[in-house]
């Protein structure tokens, strides 16, 4: 799935990281074209969410740097999201939208959850946000009526609260998505659901005309046999494969064969923790 790159998005150069003497990531270098749809994948513990918190600019790295689009200035060149200030790190988060594996969400409403960023991000008025609010939660498969906007968030089901998240993301229509297993604790109903709204997501630019970038991590074959994206497989810390979903699905390598085989039951674990 996608396009030719229209330049880089995200730049992760030699990047290393070691936790209490424990390497967690090593000589990692990927380069993510603007427009291109990217799936992290690899057993668990190998690094994936250590690499995608590298990029949020959440982790800071003992060697190596994040390089990022700064969709602000002219060119939108990349900047290094660990050396820039929180003013200039906050402009560039902007243009984001991250679904994160515990779904993060905040304290309140179903309606608060949206609307936050549209006010503080795209400047809207409630009678703006309303109708948006509405529209991503019916693109998840979820009510936009009054009752549903009004409730807590806490109040709802495990696979709800995915759907949420998702909804939060795509709502402030972002030039980047970060999605951090998109469909665990979903039904399969609810997962393709799920997979056919990032991949129209995907295909639409933003509101300013600007190819939009998905990065993905998941063990959701479905999902992946349904995107057809580059892959990225971390073993041991490092970068194992990087190519076409077509060549890593009949690769017969000894590491990413059993890997491959036991992609739903890694998944269906992940949803039963989740449920």
């Amino acid at each position: 799935m996608g396009s030719a790159p229209e330049g880089l998005e995200i730049s992760v150069e030699d990047l290393h990281k070691a936790y209490f003497g424990q390497t967690v990531l090593e000589d990692i270098s990927i380069d993510i074209g603007r427009g291109q749809v990217l799936a992290l994948v690899g057993g668990s513990g190998c690094g994936k969410t250590v690499l995608l918190n590298h990029i949020l600019g959440l982790v800071n790295p003992d060697r190596g740097r994040v390089l990022v689009a700064d969709h602000d200035l002219a060119g939108m060149p990349l900047r290094d999201i660990h050396a820039i200030g929180q003013d200039d790190r906050d402009r560039i988060h902007a243009h984001w939208g991250v679904v994160f594996q515990r779904n993060a969400l905040f304290t309140g409403t179903v309606y608060d959850n949206i609307a936050l960023w549209l006010r503080e991000i795209r400047r809207l008025r409630d009678s703006e946000v309303r109708p948006i609010a509405r529209a991503a939660l019916k693109s998840v498969g979820l009510p936009g009526g009054d009752d549903f906007l009004g409730r807590n968030h806490e109040t709802l089901s495990g696979g709800m609260a995915k759907r949420l998240a998702v909804a939060r993301a795509i709502a402030i229509d972002p030039a980047v998505v970060f999605y951090d297993e998109p469909t665990t604790g979903l039904d399969p109903v609810s997962s393709a659901q799920i997979h056919d709204l990032i991949a129209a997501t995907h295909s639409r630019r933003d509101y300013r005309g600007v190819a939009r970038t998905t990065v993905i991590i998941t063990h959701d074959k479905d999902l992946l046999t349904r995107l057809r994206p580059r892959i990225v497989m971390l073993h041991q810390g490092r970068v194992h494969f990087d190519g076409e979903f077509a060549d890593f699905e009949v690769a017969e390598s000894a590491i990413i064969r059993p890997y491959f085989e036991l992609m739903p039951q890694l998944h269906q674990r992940g949803l039963q923790h989740a449920s």
